[in-house]
């Protein structure tokens, strides 16, 4: 059960307290930093030679397994550690032209400028506003009661299964914000030059993976090839796990777009706090995920290198309690429990019961 919260909350003096967390730790990045990045980059980059390497002799069974594991890892790396923070712009202090927000291209189907605009720009500033941030449900399902209900969301427990497995295409698509064409909020002509770049984003992809490897490996073409279908599909699910487990398990909130009027520094550091879950785990849990499992130090800090917010993470916690503000963070297995009791509940027509982590939540909004 959550901590009985106060009438008010000093919200002003919370985000002076963040804002000194940030400055201490901007101060001090240095070579231990630009040392650990190198490094997550390197292992990345032989796991992936390795991976292929094994591909290519995986006429032998123990090969293809171990190609395909190794693969999929490297494909983890790239994707969560080491792509969607360097174009965070979290490694541009360190002035490599090779590891900047600017010059980086990942191994994804969106194209980076385009991800970079609706990820760092629209979902981190309207993070969990209702009508802002169309990250809620990514215009496909209902996440919350404060979504009207309509018959297609019966179907959404199958779509986000499917949306799992090929989440790199998903988010490819819905960045380009079709449905936003009919009520003239976007302009056709702007939204066919950007879906052009993401065809030609995911041709090279196709190419790369499943033509271009493959006939590399000569009689092992078919096993390649399935082998990174697997390694691609393992990333996806894998994304789309730690994504929403930091997002839509019970204890993230949704808000409308009144709480943005005359909203102060401190405010917006509440609003990425109540919208964010951390998910526990060892090290590896947090390289594995780009350190999205501390979800909410990233959201209080998304500029910040991702390597920092295990350390700084206690002292966000033990900010909140000093605050009297909620810390919300649990298992992967409870919060992808959580977040599929809410993606089948808001399949339903109904509002659904607001849980006590709900009621509280809405009483502290009230009071910011």
């Amino acid at each position: 059960m959550p901590a009985k919260q106060p009438a008010s909350v000093d919200t002003e003096g919370f985000g002076r307290e963040l804002d000194k967390i940030r400055d201490e730790v901007l101060a001090s990045l240095g070579e231990r930093d630009a040392a650990y990045i190198r490094g997550v980059i390197a292992a990345q980059r032989k796991l992936e030679l390795t991976g292929r390497a094994l591909l290519f002799a995986s006429w032998l069974p123990p090969a293809w397994a171990a190609g395909t594991a190794a693969l999929a890892v490297a494909k983890i790396l790239e994707n969560m550690e080491i792509g969607h923070n360097v174009l965070h712009g979290q490694w541009d202090w360190m002035r490599d032209p090779k590891i900047h927000s600017t010059t980086w291209e990942w191994d994804m189907a969106s194209p980076a400028d385009q991800w970079k605009h609706s990820h760092n720009f629209v979902h981190h500033t309207w993070t969990n506003v209702l009508g802002k941030d169309r990250d809620i449900g990514y215009s496909a399902m209902r996440i919350s009661p404060e979504q009207p209900w309509h018959p297609i969301y019966l179907a959404q427990p199958f779509y986000n299964a499917l949306l799992a497995l090929f989440f790199e295409y998903g988010i490819a698509i819905y960045d380009l914000e079709l449905e936003r064409i009919p009520s003239g909020r976007r302009d056709p002509k702007e939204a066919l030059a950007q879906a052009r770049a993401v065809a030609a984003k995911i041709r090279r992809q196709i190419v790369k993976d499943y033509v271009a490897f493959p006939l590399l490996a000569g009689p092992a073409f078919l096993p390649v090839l399935l082998g990174n279908l697997t390694a691609n599909m393992a990333r996806n699910v894998w994304a789309h796990t730690i994504i929403f487990c930091g997002h839509f398990p019970e204890g993230a909130h949704i808000f409308t777009e009144d709480r943005l009027e005359n909203e102060t520094r401190g405010e917006w550091y509440l609003r990425q706090l109540l919208g964010s879950c951390n998910i526990d785990g060892g090290r590896l849990l947090h390289i594995m995920s780009g350190n999205l499992s501390h979800q909410i130090e990233h959201h209080l800090f998304p500029d910040l290198p991702s390597n920092r917010y295990a350390e700084i993470a206690p002292r966000v916690r033990a900010l909140c309690e000093r605050f009297g503000l909620p810390y919300t963070s649990g298992s992967l297995a409870r919060q992808a429990g959580s977040v599929w009791k809410r993606v089948l509940r808001m399949a339903l027509p109904g509002p659904g019961r607001p849980s006590a982590a709900d009621s509280s939540a809405q009483a502290l909004k009230a009071a910011a």
